[in-house]
């Protein structure tokens, strides 16, 4: 309510401003008229015409000015009518119409047949994978983003998204929380948490939240989640099982968001055929059905890999998949097929 205030008294001052802008061309455009003794048209109606004309840059010449002094003055209104009329036309008018056009027009709210699914808040690279699995395994989902122009983007992806304030509880009954299979809180921990007490607040729904800052894990799990994932944590389990079982055969450490589909980190060991080759000639998808979301270089974590880069002995993979395709990319990163 208060930006639509804020957005009234701007185009308010505006027009107010156009007004005056045109009340003192209208009175010059008469004193110019009767300077040229071209008295006919010094009058209201042919001043407001020609300013109009002249301003939107049509001017159709049925009203010209003689002298110098004329001849400045209109080229004065043709330049100032390119902020007067299209900087407020389209900035104050145009553009907002056009936004609440596109905001009207995105959807709100899941269909009310959609049940047993994976409601997912916030979307980034990590989403768009596990997306995938779950479109690949027939899993229903509903992804809920307040930028809604990136809503629009993703509709055309085929990503079923709908616009809401995530905080908000009319958003989550629009996701049809009370018969939703999974929650999974994926924004900033402050954000997380607020998120989580409002879904707390209407349904006992499983709870699943991304934790940036391992030390804010417990505040999540006092706000209602069930589970809290940490990146840094799982990395941590990891190298001390690296250290201690280097070559464990069993599928440890995994993270299950719902039934058959897990997140797991997987140490490159010196052994491994996957290192020196590129994302892209590893083909790990074509060779496991696991997808790799996030790789540890460094001690970071970075989920903007590209095709062209390469697998060393001290990275870690951050992949998604069922177990079996998990533990065929486990073998994968231990030693040779």
């Amino acid at each position: 309510m208060k930006k639509t205030n804020l957005w009234y008294k701007a185009i308010s001052k505006s027009f107010l401003l156009a007004c005056a802008v045109i009340f003192v061309y209208l009175l010059l455009f008469i004193h110019l008229m009767r300077f040229e003794q071209q008295y006919d048209h010094a009058n209201l109606f042919d001043g407001i015409y020609w300013i109009l004309t002249t301003i939107t840059t049509v001017g159709y010449g049925d009203i010209l000015f003689s002298s110098t002094y004329g001849k400045i003055f209109s080229a004065i209104v043709m330049i100032s009518g390119v902020p007067l009329v299209f900087g407020i036309l389209f900035t104050l008018v145009i553009t907002p119409w056009v936004e609440t056009s596109i905001r009207l027009s995105t959807p709100r709210k899941a269909s009310k047949k959609l049940s047993g699914h994976i409601i997912i808040c916030g979307y980034n690279h990590l989403v768009e994978t596990l997306v995938e699995e779950l479109s690949e395994n027939d899993i229903p989902y509903i992804l809920i983003e307040e930028d809604q122009n990136l809503v629009v983007e993703l509709l055309k992806r085929d990503i079923n998204t709908i616009y809401g304030i995530l905080s908000e509880e009319e958003t989550l009954k629009n996701a049809n929380i009370s018969s939703a299979r999974f929650f999974i809180a994926n924004r900033s921990d402050e954000m997380n948490a607020n998120i989580i007490l409002t879904a707390r607040n209407i349904s006992d729904v499983n709870i699943i939240a991304m934790v940036e800052d391992r030390s804010n894990k417990k505040y999540l799990k006092y706000a209602g989640a069930n589970r809290v994932v940490s990146p840094k944590e799982l990395f941590g389990r990891f190298m001390g099982r690296k250290a201690s079982d280097p070559f464990v055969s069993r599928l440890t450490g995994a993270t299950e968001f719902f039934e058959g589909v897990s997140i797991v980190e997987f140490p490159i060991y010196p052994k491994s055929p996957l290192i020196g080759e590129s994302m892209k000639s590893a083909s790990i998808r074509s060779r496991t059905g696991a997808t790799v979301i996030g790789m540890w270089k460094g001690g970071i974590l970075s989920f903007n890999m590209g095709p062209d880069d390469y697998i060393r002995d001290n990275f870690v993979l951050l992949a998604i998949g069922s177990t079996e395709q998990l533990s065929k990319l486990k073998r994968l990163t231990q030693r040779p097929e």
